[in-house]
């Protein structure tokens, strides 16, 4: 308020200075009375005209600024909603629903790569033993794995309950084994302790699909599912891709 106060005396001072400059150009005697004339109309007229015009031009500010920091708010909150709504609350990784959605939009673009359908093995035996909360904990140890195998590229989504897919950008056939080679290994390696002294193994059996053009999304992932539960009914903790079969050593 000080502000618009002091820049509102500014203006009213040049008025008193313009129309008594005014006044000499015309001619007009000044006196004494004279003399009040501009003073007590600027005091009268500029002084609150200035006042609320520079009031008005400093709330205006103040309201953009408010506006600008709600749309911020508002933006923050709506990708904080959308972002909740397209991840897995436990692994962070994307739902199904997003997953599917992501993987479509990068195939329909033309993105090539691979797929790759990650299923942890015997699970439900992790559930039943030690209950579904250490079960979790397992899950949230496998999907650690996982991310700590991907490029930034890559995507990953939690299809099922402890079944995964992962598109991986760009990728051949090569760097998809490699890739799938290497989760495997990452997460057969854990030590995953879900009681004491007790300590029990954790592997994912893999299967893959290079994504061609032409190709469906829907039907790669189909073909990598085939190929997964052929490293399932293979002796599990295995990788199985498109003419290539890696098996635990």
């Amino acid at each position: 308020m000080g502000r618009i106060f002091r820049k509102s005396i500014i203006v009213t001072v040049v008025s008193i200075v313009a129309s008594i400059g005014a006044m000499a150009a015309f001619g007009v005697e000044i006196s004494g009375m004279t003399l009040w004339m501009p003073i007590a109309c600027s005091l009268l007229c500029a002084f609150p005209g200035s006042f609320w015009n520079f009031y008005q031009q400093e709330r205006l500010r103040r309201l953009n600024r408010e506006l600008k920091i709600a749309h911020a708010s508002l933006a923050a909150a709506n990708a904080t909603l959308e972002q909740k709504a397209s991840s897995d609350a436990m692994t962070g990784f994307l739902n199904r629903e997003a997953f599917l959605s992501a993987i479509e939009r990068a195939h329909q673009n033309g993105s090539r790569g691979a797929l790759l359908m990650v299923d942890a093995d015997h699970f439900k035996q992790v559930n039943d033993a030690y209950g579904h909360l250490t079960g979790d904990d397992a899950l949230m140890m496998i999907a650690s794995a996982i991310r700590g195998s991907l490029r930034e590229t890559d995507q990953v989504g939690r299809i099922g309950g402890e079944e995964f897919c992962v598109f991986l950008k760009g990728a051949s056939l090569k760097v998809a084994t490699d890739i799938a080679e290497q989760l495997r290994q990452r997460v057969e390696k854990l030590v995953f302790v879900p009681s004491q002294g007790k300590r029990h193994a954790l592997t994912v059996s893999i299967g893959g699909e290079v994504c061609r053009p032409g190709t469906a999304i829907m039907e790669a992932m189909r073909e990598a599912d085939r190929r997964l539960y052929a490293a399932k009914h293979g002796g599990r903790n295995r990788v199985v891709m498109p003419e290539i079969a890696t098996q635990a050593a």
